[in-house]
């Protein structure tokens, strides 16, 4: 999907350990750890700088990356449905989004809600600050009269923020298959414990990516642009940029693979080399065609979702597909 202490940092590029209580010390602990275990990986969620940001609204752009479209289409053509199955009995409400980014697919909703003067706050919740930050200067402006207040942190930590903040009902928006960046028993510990921080009929609106034709899937993180690529070796040319790594990122190559059966979809960078890569104070050793795991992008039944949400104490209530029936965005209320 990020959190960083408020610390001052301090410079490691001549060979000095990182402070764990650092500005990027979370974040130094992370990679340290990751790339110091067989197999070697990285935490997904620290792709989303501002450099990673940018590369991610490329790739939403691009022709093989079908998620977004398929997504947008349901939030464009089905916005009436959905946002009246939030509203249910018209009482007031937080409309709370974790990972908002930039907010194209929610505001469809938001704008919508307000039209019907929903009485509703948007909290929008992202480990990137950046995306806070934006967020919190656009909508403003775009949405003039909006009820804002974005949290920049750590899902669960803003979740209990937000739920301090008033006692409303809660309706969660979790877009995008975010959901699918996990493997599936961390996913559905992760709605255990999402439930854990609901109450009795609060909502859960949450989109997942279905299986499909496997050439489909697999061009979506193999595009010919190679987005997807720069997207992955970005997190490479961050850990240099703030944990004075020294990744010569010509030196890996981007590797993606689905399995049709389980439909876990995972990309890994690939060393061409035996290299040596100093972070910091640490030295990591690769071995010629030594892989980092990167990410995964897992794909769902129908079933598989509902199964989901009655382990984790939802019922679920609606679906919405897009036309292709490759994407749903399904609402679930916390029983």
């Amino acid at each position: 999907m990020k959190n960083i202490e408020t610390m001052q940092a301090v410079p490691i590029g001549m060979g000095m350990s990182l402070p764990a209580k650092s500005k990027y010390g979370q974040f130094y602990a992370d990679v340290i750890t990751g790339l110091s275990a067989t197999p070697k990986h990285l935490n997904s969620k620290y792709f989303y700088d501002a450099v990673g940001d940018k590369i991610f609204q490329e790739l939403m752009a691009c022709e093989e990356y079908y998620p977004t479209n398929c997504e947008l289409e349901i939030f464009s053509e089905k916005t009436a449905e959905i946002c009246n199955a939030i509203i249910g009995s018209g009482d007031a409400f937080d409309l709370i989004e974790l990972g908002a980014g930039d907010a194209t697919k929610s505001s469809y909703l938001l704008s919508y809600l307000m039209e019907k003067q929903a009485d509703f706050t948007y909290l929008p919740i992202d480990i990137s600050e950046n995306v806070i930050s934006y967020l919190n200067i656009t909508l403003p402006v775009t949405l003039p009269g909006l009820q804002l207040n974005g949290l920049n942190g750590e899902y669960f930590q803003m979740l209990e923020k937000a739920a301090a903040l008033s006692n409303k009902r809660k309706v969660v928006l979790f877009l995008g298959s975010n959901i699918g960046n996990m493997q599936s028993a961390e996913a559905e510990g992760f709605c255990r414990e999402l439930r854990n921080h609901l109450s009795d009929g609060d909502m859960l609106l949450i989109g997942f990516d279905l299986k499909k034709n496997p050439a489909t899937v697999l061009a979506a993180y193999n595009d010919k642009e190679g987005i997807t690529r720069r997207f992955n070796l970005n997190l490479l040319e961050r850990i240099n940029r703030e944990l004075g790594g020294n990744f010569d990122t010509g030196k890996f190559v981007h590797y993606p693979t689905y399995d049709p059966e389980t439909g876990a979809c995972k990309s890994y960078l690939v060393s061409t080399e035996e290299q040596d890569v100093k972070i910091g104070s640490e030295t990591i050793r690769f071995a010629r065609d030594e892989c980092i795991f990167m990410e995964i992008s897992q794909k769902f039944t129908v079933a598989q979702t509902d199964k989901i949400a009655k382990t984790a104490s939802f019922k679920p209530v609606y679906h919405f597909f897009d036309g292709k029936k490759w994407f749903v965005d399904a609402i679930w209320v916390a029983v």
